[in-house]
């Protein structure tokens, strides 16, 4: 290969680097994101280009982590029981997830609640923060009922026996978050 060609080549690479930093870089650069990025091997030190013109470093040689969701200033987190009550909040765990819809194209939901404690106990008093709960298919009242705005009794207040599930469906056009607002152990 001629010196002429090589030099060509290169000039071509350096034009071809050069078109794709600019078509990926506007945005990421604009904002101050980092776009590009090297991992040292055994450091496990990550350099990252930020688009400030100042490059920074970031030691990524723990475990990758998710991050946690943080809770509104109006929720309460349960503290752990050791000695204390029998039961709490946190012994009954709801799953909810889409399933198919109604005729009409109105999605459904169904919902389980389960009873979880640890110690044996059954529990009744189950009440959950629904908002204004509504369904347009029916539920029958003794197993969920929206009482008031954002108080919904499960079960018609009567024990959910320890391992046991009440499962229904609803039916709107969005899922209504429920949370467990009071038990009664």
């Amino acid at each position: 290969m001629s010196y002429l060609t090589k030099k060509k080549k290169l000039l071509l690479s350096l034009i071809a680097l050069i078109v794709v930093v600019f078509t990926c870089a506007p945005g990421a650069l604009q904002f101050g994101r980092g776009l590009m990025e090297h991992v040292s091997g055994s450091t496990g030190t990550r350099f990252v280009a930020n688009g400030t013109g100042f490059n920074s470093a970031v030691n990524t040689s723990g475990l990758h982590r998710k991050l946690l969701l943080q809770r509104r200033a109006t929720q309460v987190e349960q503290p752990n029981r050791i000695w204390g009550d029998r039961c709490s909040n946190s012994d009954i765990v709801i799953n909810q997830g889409p399933t198919d819809p109604l005729p009409s194209g109105i999605p459904t939901y169904t919902v389980e609640i389960m009873n979880v404690c640890t110690t044996g106990c059954d529990i009744s008093g189950i009440h959950l923060s629904c908002g204004w709960f509504s369904s347009a298919r029916l539920i029958n009242p003794r197993l969920f009922r929206r009482i008031r705005y954002d108080d919904c009794l499960v079960n018609n207040g009567k024990p959910l026996v320890n391992g046991h599930t009440i499962s229904f469906q609803y039916a709107n056009t969005f899922r209504y978050p429920l949370t467990v607002s009071s038990v009664i152990c």
